[in-house]
């Protein structure tokens, strides 16, 4: 059975459903899932979990994330990017550097974010984007996030193209608005490209062409996405009592999450450890 990561360079144009359904009829399985949705107009890396790595697709979402974007100043839609409608306009002068390193540092760290309306966040049973499209707008509870690092490239002609490392949950989008409000003017995100997620990184990414010609090439094992997890390795009757899905005695150190390996090495899936016992969280009897 196929199973395993493919590090798909979404291009533009393409919804990460659609990136689902490429993988889906060129690798001849149903059986696949995608880590961290991106926006259709978006570029860059979107991870692509298949046959028994869906399983695992849980502990990738809260790796962080990499992006280069661009904000273009001087107005600003009810999309927060360049697809949606100008909902206002200003005339506006090219910030200083300094003015806008100071912007970015007032927004590194642990911040606020409302989310946009148009998102998948669903409030009372509805997605946001489906309630906007019908012209509703809701209040939209704050969230916390991370901006863990924000660097400017450039700056000219009413554009910032800058590179951000954040935490899951972060709008770029709403980032870049954010920035123009730091700024005094109105901002639209008009470039983004994710650059990371966790361990799969851009310059490693495959495009759709590339995965069409050489499938067997653009896949990566099932543990590739789990390299913030600690490994264990277990003697062959350990091995055996936990592909069983067996809780047993496992002296050690307490770490709530590991990955566990047989003594060659393969990948037997995910456990807990605690009070010197191993309990199977992931048994990956088929890998």
């Amino acid at each position: 059975m196929v199973s395993g990561f493919i590090n798909v360079l979404k291009p533009p144009g393409m919804t990460s459903h659609d990136a689902v359904s490429f993988i889906r009829r060129t690798y001849g399985l149903k059986r696949v899932g995608h880590a961290g949705t991106l926006d259709p107009a978006a570029a860059g890396v979107l991870p692509v979990a298949l046959g028994q790595a869906t399983r695992l697709i849980e502990y990738t979402t809260a790796a962080d994330k990499a992006y280069r974007a661009e904000l273009t100043l001087g107005y600003a839609t009810d999309t927060g990017d360049t697809t949606g409608r100008i909902i206002s306009r200003k005339a506006v002068d090219m910030p200083a550097e300094s003015q806008i390193l100071n912007a970015f540092a007032a927004l590194t760290g642990r911040i606020e974010q409302i989310p946009p309306m148009h998102s998948a966040i669903k409030i009372g049973g509805k997605k946001l984007y489906e309630l906007a499209r019908a012209g509703v707008t809701v209040d939209r509870q704050p969230r916390i996030v991370d901006i863990v690092k924000l660097s400017l490239l450039s700056a000219a002609k009413h554009t910032i193209l800058f590179d951000v490392t954040c935490s899951k949950g972060t709008y770029i989008r709403t980032l870049c608005s954010d920035i123009g409000a730091r700024l005094a003017a109105p901002a639209v995100m008009s470039l983004l490209i994710r650059t990371k997620v966790g361990p799969f990184l851009l310059a490693d990414s495959f495009t759709v062409e590339e995965i069409a010609e050489q499938p067997a090439a653009a896949l990566l094992p099932a543990d590739a996405a789990l390299g913030h997890i600690a490994v264990l390795k277990l003697s062959d009757s350990q091995s055996q009592k936990f592909l069983y899905g067996q809780t047993f005695s496992c002296p050690g150190s307490d770490q709530e999450l590991v990955r566990v390996y047989d003594h060659n090495d393969g990948f037997l899936g995910l456990g807990k450890r605690s009070a010197n016992l191993l309990a199977p969280v992931k048994v990956m009897s088929l890998l």
